[in-house]
């Protein structure tokens, strides 16, 4: 594996926060020195999210999508909060901001630049940057406060959004970080964005009013960031940080970086520093997919799944290498450093976003210190989603803080639907008939369907029952579709009648389309209680259970005993009579009920033990043997 396949975008959806990572680990390591003025290092470990009475109220605090990007709460640290709905102007600020600042430091020559080139961007100091991985001996330990976080404990549910809000996510970022990205976030996404116009502003500028504010708050927040830093210099280090951080404003809002900072910290001796960036990207993998895929692309790096306050996550530790370019080095040498990088993966729950949180040092003696830190930032993450899923979004894009510069900030729109109201009726009746036409070619002849039931039409996939249709138009298309030659849009199905028994076998159902069984001729019709076929050969059923014959007849089991006697032609069976209805023929079959102290086991001469007189008036009222003896 290369290093153009991990860290590239098309293989790697995360590419661009890496990039944005390594960069600010490149300006660490080229522009802190002994000056730098650093925080103790209590300030990153003494704190605890969950010893904070604020630390599980975050959503109550005045962080709507329209308010500030940061917020400083005091004995916890800064709260971030970015949502996957944020809209925003796009517009591109980087150079307003460099202005500006030079302007507040009296012009003069940055560190790496060229005086003559007449603009200062990111490529004249050779920025971004691209780390690659290091060796794998020079991997990170997977440090114990990171493996704590794959012990089972219980999560939150997300915080009930308002619709349109779309996912939301908060985190606190420990007071140890010094942040590059401004309060109010990108233009057009924070009120706070759009006060009035600075007293120093054109008129004729025809940038719109949230541009101009973001830029000037920009630029006075890495203003603040570099007095912090170096205060113990002069204007020269002020001003190079401050610049050379404002060349990256517009590539930090294209990675779709929510917060990007950089850590200074003083311990015993000696000096430590640390980046850390926090990102949205679009990614629908479920968290056990992605975790096989960071696996399989990334070799050279340790990734376990762990459960988090927040839900699963992702987490990866590796080694990598930074360039420091020469002209941002303080002896003019470009060099190699290799860090220490931990990275959490943490989907939302629209299912289609990613957070992703990265922390990287240069310093491998402080990487337990740091990852106790990152730990603490992870649980402190919460959601909110208001129920809608995600719009879908090709793999890899980072979650736009801002739209292009070109279209202004909106709404998130409706899903169109099919027959919208400004389709004109006579084109919408066309199509309607174009398709009715087009539906009738494609489709077979219909056949004649012999089953029981109501005839109906199911609607088609794309049958819209709120679409609006004129009256006029809904006339014309009732008229077209009872046509002889248009068929209503639709399948054919038939409804079963009440009494359809789907376990019925199917040869006993018969259909009301075929024409009745042929009887021989002359003889008497039989009436049929159930409506089923007789068949001719075989004797009348009252029930209608006969199934008819299907080639030559098998003959019956023999129902008589053993000895079979000598041919006798069957007679008519005698019509029973009652004392009640004397002479009127019954139906059916006469059957001979056996006495109650039947034995159907005893021996086959039943003359013995049956009394003669009850054989005799049964002999008597039947001369011939009956044809069916099922008792022998």
């Amino acid at each position: 594996m290369t290093q153009d396949v991990q860290f590239s975008a098309e293989a790697n959806p995360f590419a661009a926060a890496e990039q944005v990572c390594a960069t600010l680990g490149t300006l660490t390591d080229a522009l802190f020195d002994e000056q730098t003025s650093r925080h103790p290092v209590a300030s990153l470990s003494a704190l605890r999210t969950s010893a904070h009475p604020a630390a599980e109220a975050l959503f109550g605090l005045p962080l709507a999508p329209n308010g500030p990007v940061h917020a400083a709460v005091d004995r916890l640290g800064t709260v971030i909060t970015a949502g996957s709905a944020r809209p925003g102007t796009g517009a591109r600020i980087a150079d307003r901001v460099i202005d500006a600042l030079q302007s507040r430091y009296g012009g003069g020559p940055v560190r790496g630049a060229i005086a003559d080139r007449g603009t200062t961007s990111a490529a004249l100091f050779h920025l971004p940057v691209t780390g690659e991985f290091a060796d794998a001996k020079l991997r990170p330990p997977f440090a114990p406060a990171l493996a704590a976080l794959a012990a089972g404990q219980q999560t939150r549910q997300p915080v009930e959004l308002p619709t349109g809000a779309g996912a939301e996510v908060r985190l606190v970022v420990p007071p140890g970080f010094h942040p590059l990205t401004s309060p109010g976030g990108p233009p057009g996404v924070s009120a706070r964005t759009v006060p009035l116009l600075p007293a120093d502003a054109d008129p004729a500028d025809p940038a719109d009013p949230a541009t101009v504010a973001s830029a000037a708050e920009l630029s006075g927040h890495l203003a603040e960031v570099a007095e912090e830093l170096f205060s113990a210099t002069g204007t020269e280090g002020r001003r190079d940080f401050a610049v050379i951080s404002a060349t990256l404003a517009d590539l930090i809002r294209d990675a779709g970086v929510a917060y990007a900072g950089v850590c200074a910290l003083q311990l015993d001796d000696r000096a430590s520093d640390a980046a850390l960036v926090v990102s949205l990207t679009r990614h629908p993998l479920p968290i056990t997919a992605l975790a096989t895929e960071l696996a399989t692309v990334r070799r050279h790096a340790e990734v376990w799944t762990v459960l988090l306050p927040a839900g699963p996550a992702a987490v990866l530790v590796e080694g990598r290498t930074v360039p420091v370019p020469g002209s941002l080095a303080a002896d003019g040498q470009r060099r190699w450093v290799v860090t220490s990088a931990v990275q959490a993966f943490v989907p939302l729950p629209d299912g289609a976003t990613v957070l992703c949180a990265q922390l990287s040092t240069a310093r491998p003696e402080d990487w337990e210190l740091y990852t106790e830190a990152f730990a603490e930032l992870l649980k402190s993450i919460q959601f909110g989603w208001d129920g809608e899923p995600a719009p879908t979004a090709a793999v890899g894009d980072a979650v736009p803080a801002v739209v292009p510069a070109t279209a202004p900030a909106q709404v998130p729109a409706q899903p169109p639907v099919l027959a919208p109201a400004a389709v004109p009726v006579e084109a919408e009746r066309a199509d309607r008939v174009e398709r009715v036409e087009q539906r009738a070619a494609d489709e077979p002849a219909e056949v004649p369907v012999h089953l029981r039931g109501t005839p109906v039409r199911v609607p088609p996939a794309d049958f819209n029952p709120f679409a609006p249709v004129a009256e006029s138009a809904a006339a014309e298309t009732a008229q077209a579709t009872q046509a002889p030659d248009d068929r209503p849009k639709g399948t054919p199905v038939m409804i079963p009648p009440p009494d359809f028994d789907p376990f019925a076998p199917e040869a006993l159902t018969g259909t009301p389309g075929d024409a009745p069984t042929a009887r021989p001729v002359g003889a008497p019709a039989v009436a049929d209680p159930f409506g089923t076929t007789v068949a001719a050969e075989q004797k009348d059923d009252p029930f209608g259970t006969t199934l008819a014959s299907q080639g030559p007849a098998v003959p019956p089991p023999p129902s008589t005993p053993p000895v079979v006697p000598a041919p006798v032609v069957a007679a008519a069976p005698a019509p029973v009579t009652t004392a009640g209805d004397e002479g009127a023929p019954r139906k059916g079959t006469p059957v001979m009920i056996p006495p109650p102290d039947f034995d159907p086991f005893a021996m086959s001469d039943f003359s013995a033990t049956a009394p003669v007189e009850e054989a005799k008036p049964a002999a008597e009222a039947n001369d011939a043997v009956p044809e069916h003896r099922p008792f022998g």
